[in-house]
């Protein structure tokens, strides 16, 4: 009976996460996530000390760093000026659509990719509407590239962190592996869309337009970058994901000038709420004993390959969404044979379903969002012609490099 019904909370928890809401109540992914860890805890899925041990906190501590650095850069006007120039150089709409995957790509390997697409959205946007350029084609490029991207490095979006602090795979080694894939893949984007949408991209010259000036702070914006660059360094080096991170974000933090409350201002703390509750509703699966049937299931990853793992992480990635796919793939990670080439096909695979369907990834709903409030509706169906190919083309990829390489 204990086990029906911490089953049926665990349903209800990870459903109401797939949704993203519940009918008629006001509660997001974060509030559901809380309020079942409650009702977990009530049921005797997991004790409470055990919650708090659930908590990973160098997770939550390189997340929350990352974001102080990345709140640095768009309040010094880092992003706005990267945009400016990008855009600036388009001659065609070919180049424009070449330039926005590209520096979105590249831009959300580094920093987390939903923060590059709430900057790039709106600017892309303004220019589109200033050269008569429909907005579709370049909002699911501009999507789908940010989701591709960020699979580079650990700190390219939130799964990946996740997998870093879990596999302890060095940064360099993450970013050698899985690098070349993100590049491959950026470029196969660029050809999709311009087939999809080969009306759009007749090859005629794009008017002249002006494009506004960002404000740029510039003293912050040095400092930034220096930070920026000094946590890739040390990454690089060896030093511990959390501990780089931590020590640049603090940096940031001794200052003269910035309110720290205009810092704290851009922290996604829904999102930090999200992975704490989230850490807990998972844990409980293994201290419930759930977990043993998870794994009769579905069973440990000893024996399975590179494609097995890339379906099952793609299907659950697009059932609850990359994040809870990750902690709920986790326990059965260890007994992989080869850890590395796991955790990278997890890796792999959770980020390039994130562009199944325009609520695959946060990154999308960012897009969709910004782009609907102002004036421009990218549809379900719209996004499925380029979400689909590009998904399958991408994991398949993804399964063929890292059985190349290991």
């Amino acid at each position: 009976m204990r086990e029906i019904l911490i089953s049926i909370i665990l349903l209800m928890i990870l459903g109401g996460i797939a949704l993203g809401r519940y009918p008629y109540f006001r509660m997001n992914r974060a509030t559901i996530t809380l309020i079942g860890a409650l009702l977990l805890l009530v049921a005797g899925a997991i004790t409470l000390p055990q919650a708090y041990a659930a908590i990973d906190m160098n997770t939550i501590l390189l997340l929350f760093s990352m974001m102080i650095v990345n709140a640095n850069l768009h309040i010094c006007g880092f992003f706005a000026l990267v945009a400016k120039k990008v855009l600036a150089l388009a001659k065609t709409p070919r180049q424009l659509l070449f330039l926005v995957i590209f520096s979105s790509g590249i831009l959300s390997s580094f920093f987390l990719n939903d923060t590059v697409v709430l900057i790039f959205t709106p600017l892309v946007l303004e220019i589109l509407h200033h050269v008569d350029q429909k907005p579709v084609p370049y909002l699911i490029a501009l999507a789908t590239a940010a989701n591709i991207g960020s699979v580079a490095t650990i700190i390219g979006n939130p799964q990946n962190m996740l997998i870093g602090i879990y596999s302890h795979i060095p940064f360099s080694t993450f970013s050698l592996m899985l690098s070349p894939l993100a590049i491959i893949n950026l470029f196969i984007i660029y050809f999709l869309v311009i087939i999809v949408f080969r009306k759009n991209f007749r090859t005629v010259l794009l008017p002249s337009v002006i494009v506004p000036r960002p404000h740029v702070y510039r003293p912050l914006l040095i400092k930034s970058l220096a930070v920026t660059a000094g946590i890739l360094g040390a990454l690089l080096v060896g030093v511990p994901i959390p501990l780089a991170a931590f020590a640049g974000a603090s940096v940031l933090l001794f200052t003269r000038r910035l309110k720290p409350e205009r810092v704290f201002s851009e922290i996604n703390w829904t999102l930090l709420v999200f992975f704490s509750g989230l850490f807990v509703v998972t844990r409980s699966i293994e201290t419930s004993g759930l977990l043993i049937h998870v794994q009769k299931y579905m069973g440990t990853f000893a024996g399975k390959q590179v494609a097995e793992i890339s379906i099952i992480s793609a299907l659950l990635s697009n059932i609850v969404s990359n994040v809870p796919a990750v902690l709920l793939i986790e326990p059965l990670m260890r007994g992989y044979a080869n850890q590395i080439q796991g955790w990278l096909t997890l890796a792999m695979a959770t980020t390039f379903a994130g562009n199944l369907t325009l609520i695959g990834s946060v990154a999308n709903l960012i897009v969709a969002e910004s782009a609907r409030l102002r004036g421009v509706h990218l549809t379900f169906f719209e996004y499925l012609k380029i979400g689909i190919p590009i998904t399958i083309i991408s994991i398949f990829l993804g399964i063929l490099w890292l059985i190349l390489l290991y």
